[in-house]
């Protein structure tokens, strides 16, 4: 029965509604954790320090942060597989392109694919940079996490990426969280309005508040 809902256009486009919105969950929390930079390094590495030792003494040290990290990997797999299935299908079922452009296509509707694959390649790009140090400027600081994200935006690279992925991914989820909710059987024709300004107002907030990060670094109000 699960192969049977998986290789149905429905079963796909359900898997990746569920999965944006598991991600968007974390996105929002994610964000309000971010903020938390603008109150000083001491706070802001108490919180980081806070998100390993969630759920002691009945979990270990970083259980439950990897536990997190397990369902975000899981959610955003199950994302990109069924947006690349449903993809390459929706190209079978006509090969040429429209001789006309669909006019009611929003720019973010027409951009969501090239929007997923720079938020899949940024997201590569902040684990390698804030999580591992890989590809980190300035010296990585193990436990220091306020330090390290003042490094990475003291760099005119790291500004660009970070602001173009937070742009493509109000793009995303302005079109995502309102597809969603028609997926999932939550729009009709009372409630689109108040879906289409709930998905507005999401993307606004968290492009802004992620934002808020690097404009707060490259303005000195954080240093």
């Amino acid at each position: 029965m699960a192969r049977t809902v998986w290789d149905s256009t429905v079963g796909k486009k359900t898997v990746m509604a569920v999965s944006g919105l598991v991600m968007l969950l974390y996105l929002v929390a994610h964000m309000i954790g971010n903020l938390k930079i603008y109150f000083g390094a001491e706070e802001f590495n108490h919180y980081a320090h806070w998100l390993r030792t969630v759920g002691e003494p009945f979990m270990h040290y970083e259980w439950t942060l990897w536990l997190i990290r397990v369902v975000l990997v899981v959610a955003v797999v199950a994302h990109a597989v069924s947006a690349y299935q449903l993809s390459r299908r929706d190209i079978k079922a006509r090969p040429g392109k429209y001789v006309h452009k669909k006019a009611r296509s929003s720019y973010a509707t027409r951009t969501m694919r090239w929007g997923g694959i720079i938020l899949g390649l940024f997201i590569v790009w902040h684990i390698l940079d804030l999580t591992t140090g890989t590809v980190h400027s300035g010296g990585f600081a193990t436990g220091k996490p306020y330090q390290n994200v003042v490094d990475t935006f003291s760099t005119w690279y790291g500004n660009v990426i970070y602001i173009v992925a937070m742009l493509a991914l109000g793009l995303h989820i302005r079109h995502g969280f309102w597809s969603a909710a028609q997926t999932l059987g939550a729009g009709s024709r009372t409630r689109d309005r108040a879906l289409k300004t709930t998905a507005n107002v999401l993307a606004l907030l968290l492009t802004i508040g992620f934002v808020a990060v690097p404009v707060g670094v490259m303005t000195g109000v954080v240093s």
